[in-house]
């Protein structure tokens, strides 16, 4: 009776991982599907558009001329996943990763819990007896149910690169975005035979993330772990089993705890048994904790499988060193992308201006009106307004200090507008009515800055270019004149 309320007190409380895991694959997924709904001004969270060549992130639109910031999101992307597995081992896998949670969806809700097909959530071991009629029309069911799910995925997924705005426009129009359409099919179709028939030999054998997980880790890596110390050696160290009974074991070592009930290993979605040691397909998902704990714990013993180190569990060397020299380098190398992510994006331009100079270096004429001499550059400007309204713009040129006030803007002669996300191309004229260098053996090139502004935003739409005005040597230019 004493063990009984032992047993009671020992699992009083006690919460499982597969259930927090359906909490959080619920507000994930929840996360996800609404994510893409929401805008500010128009602009998304994150979208990467091909289409109209637009990156929007953290509800700032960017152009494409200012995808430098992409590398650093990918950086920040696989840095982070890389250290979350030296902190965590496959973490990633077992809570986050699309693969596991639509098994998930498909074995534990559709094939389980709604349809039967599989009588037992704890043991997904056995596979289903498709030979059965009835199994053989609940599983055309269950494909059914998860083909539509899987043309959900894809165009959630599909949501990050065609806004859902356009994404059903074009739905409506499928003969037009042929691409559109080819890739939300073969993507869907993609996903139902991976997670119908693939299944979890994908996190094994397809997956690369397993194959370089074992060179992250270290001994204060979490883990899902099994403690041989308590349990016994069930594996010897060539990962053989030695043991295939409780009485063998007790042969082995009196003192192990481990009953040999398997329920450990019955209940594992990628079909190992983690008493084995470290293995590819373990995705620290925690449901063989759970079933250890539920029968360890009527015992009145604590679980034999942990989420902890091996430095903790296998070596017994001390407590797991959560913020070790590696964690805080990768924390600290996030930190840094993530300030110069925030610094450059901050410096996003509220219009883009490309300049470049024709390949006629300079002309001279005469200027009717006041017959003065004219040495005029051409150059070729696109501008494009990255802002949601139009706005009408012109130019300034600053010249060196003794050469201040000399070259102008001959053409445009007045603003122009722009509308939003239009790219324009004008041809621009400077001009200089003044001899500026009397220079006999070559042309002078005199470095300028053009500035470029909106006439009714002049104090915050504002960008400056480098350039180049062109004056001829002093022959070339008296030709020019008599000219």
């Amino acid at each position: 009776m004493s063990q009984e309320k032992s047993a009671t007190d020992y699992l009083k409380g006690w919460r499982s991982w597969r259930i927090t895991r359906y909490y959080f694959f619920i507000a994930l997924t929840a996360f996800f599907l609404i994510l893409p709904w929401i805008t500010v001004n128009g602009n998304h969270f994150f979208l990467l558009s091909f289409d109209k060549l637009k990156l929007h992130l953290m509800f700032v639109q960017f152009d494409m001329q200012e995808m430098y910031l992409m590398p650093f999101l990918l950086m920040l992307m696989f840095i982070g996943i890389f250290g979350m597995t030296v902190l965590g081992g496959r973490v990633f896998c077992g809570w986050i990763c699309p693969q596991t949670i639509f098994r998930v969806i498909y074995r534990d809700l559709i094939e389980t819990k709604l349809l039967g097909i599989r009588k037992r959530i704890k043991n997904k071991q056995i596979e289903p007896d498709y030979s059965e009629s009835s199994n053989q029309i609940k599983r055309v069911v269950a494909i059914l149910l998860w083909t539509a799910l899987s043309f959900i995925a894809t165009a959630n997924l599909l949501w990050f690169f065609v806004p859902p705005e356009d994404f059903f426009a074009y739905l409506a129009n499928p003969t037009e975005h042929l691409m559109l359409v080819g890739i939300l099919v073969i993507t869907a179709l993609f996903l139902v035979a991976d997670i119908v028939m693939i299944k979890e030999d994908w996190c094994e054998y397809v997956c690369p993330y397993s194959r370089i997980q074992s060179v992250l880790y270290d001994e204060d890596t979490v883990m899902t772990i099994y403690d041989p110390h308590r349990g016994g050696a069930i594996y010897n160290e060539n990962s053989q089993k030695q043991v295939d009974s409780l009485s063998e074991l007790h042969k082995l070592d009196q003192s192990a705890e481990c009953t040999m009930c398997e329920s450990c290993v019955t209940i594992c979605p990628t079909h190992i048994d983690i008493r084995q040691g470290l293995q590819l397909a373990c995705i620290n998902c925690l449901e063989c904790s759970d079933a250890c704990t539920q029968v360890m714990g009527k015992l009145g013993k604590p679980s034999l499988i942990r989420w902890s180190s091996e430095k903790e569990v296998l070596f017994q060397n001390g407590k797991t060193d959560f913020f070790r020299p590696k964690i805080k380098g990768y924390i600290a190398t996030l930190l840094a992308i993530v300030v110069i992510l925030g610094l450059m994006g901050s410096e996003k331009e509220l219009m883009l201006l490309n300049i470049n100079k024709e390949n006629r270096l300079y002309s001279i004429d005469i200027d009717r009106d006041t017959q003065k001499v004219r040495v005029k550059n051409d150059y070729i400007f696109l501008l494009q307004n990255t802002q949601d309204v139009d706005h009408k713009y012109y130019f300034d040129v600053i010249a060196p200090k003794e050469y201040e006030g000399k070259i102008m803007v001959l053409k445009p002669s007045e603003p122009f507008k722009v509308k939003p996300n239009i790219k324009k191309k004008k041809i621009v004229t400077l001009y200089t009515p003044e001899l500026l260098v009397q220079e006999e053996r070559k042309d002078t090139v005199i470095p300028i800055t053009i500035r470029a502004y909106a006439i009714d935003a002049k104090d915050t739409i504002v960008v400056e270019r480098k350039s180049t005005f062109v004056f001829p040597r002093y022959d070339k230019y008296k030709e020019g004149v008599k000219q």
